[in-house]
């Protein structure tokens, strides 16, 4: 791995973490401010991060995630760009009810000033 793959992957740990360990708010260090999503509980993307925002931080706050853990990362680089795509398993607790999740992620992420961004993200459970 590359210095600018190592300098993307801990972006993106760093990133997750921010959710996973209840510090959503932090995520304006990450989401561009034209980020897009696309996630398996919205009908229509969500657009700007603050829509992003308010999305990772509702499921942040009426949960409570036992773990996190992202495996098999794939970093592709072109220029200013890079794609990150990985797989993850979550445990966490909603309504009093337990559930364990393994899905598939995939950011877009941009170069800009010297400073990574997440433009556009897309998840989903894995299938079935």
């Amino acid at each position: 791995m590359n210095n600018t793959e190592k300098e993307v992957l801990k972006f993106i740990q760093d990133m997750n973490r921010c959710w996973t360990e209840s510090k959503p708010e932090d995520l304006k260090n990450y989401f561009h401010t034209n980020m897009v999503a696309i996630t398996p509980t919205d009908k229509n993307r969500l657009e700007g991060k603050a829509a992003c925002m308010a999305g990772w931080t509702a499921f942040a706050k009426n949960t409570k995630i036992h773990s996190w853990k992202e495996r098999e990362h794939k970093i592709q680089l072109y220029e200013n760009t890079a794609i990150v795509t990985y797989y993850f398993d979550i445990s966490f607790s909603m309504s009093g009810q337990t559930m364990n999740m393994s899905g598939r992620d995939m950011f877009t992420l941009i170069k800009e000033n010297r400073k990574w961004w997440v433009v556009a993200d897309q998840f989903s459970p894995t299938p079935a």
